[in-house]
């Protein structure tokens, strides 16, 4: 039976760096819609459909993940799932596809996130202020100790 990953956390909290650890060990199927992001659009946050172009990135991304999961492989979803809601809705997908989920948890402390993202920052990825982190750490919802155990 395939195992869908999910990564979940804020920018900066080593979602992505564990992903790609995961994805050689496993093996497994990484899907990072930041890479995506960035080579069909380039640094285009401040953009007014940056989030637009963002959701249809994700949803091609599941799209590919239900194939490759039907196959019997595991998929590595690094998109954030900063909702329980969205974590109960893949979490639900993935069933209905036979496979199971596997919740993948990183808490890092908010100093951490913002030297991580200064570093960023200066790379080619997503230019993050701390404005905008401080803002997005107040939506986040850190998974449940029974989602974890799930």
């Amino acid at each position: 039976m395939a195992t869908l990953h999910l990564m979940v956390g804020l920018p900066g909290s080593g979602k992505t760096t564990r992903a790609k650890e995961m994805e050689e060990a496993l093996p497994a199927i990484r899907l990072t819609p930041d890479e995506w992001h960035l080579r069909l659009f380039g640094q285009d946050i401040e953009h007014p459909q940056h989030d637009m172009r963002h959701d249809t990135i994700e949803a091609l991304l599941w799209e590919l993940a239900e194939r490759i999961l039907t196959q019997g492989v595991d998929v590595i979803l690094d998109f954030g799932f900063w909702s329980r809601f969205e974590r109960d809705d893949f979490r639900r997908r993935a069933a209905q596809l036979g496979a199971s989920t596997v919740v993948h948890y990183l808490p890092t402390r908010m100093e951490e996130i913002l030297s991580r993202l200064a570093a960023r920052n200066a790379a080619d990825t997503f230019r993050v202020s701390d404005e905008m982190m401080l803002k997005w750490s107040e939506m986040f919802e850190p998974p449940t100790d029974d989602e974890l155990a799930a």
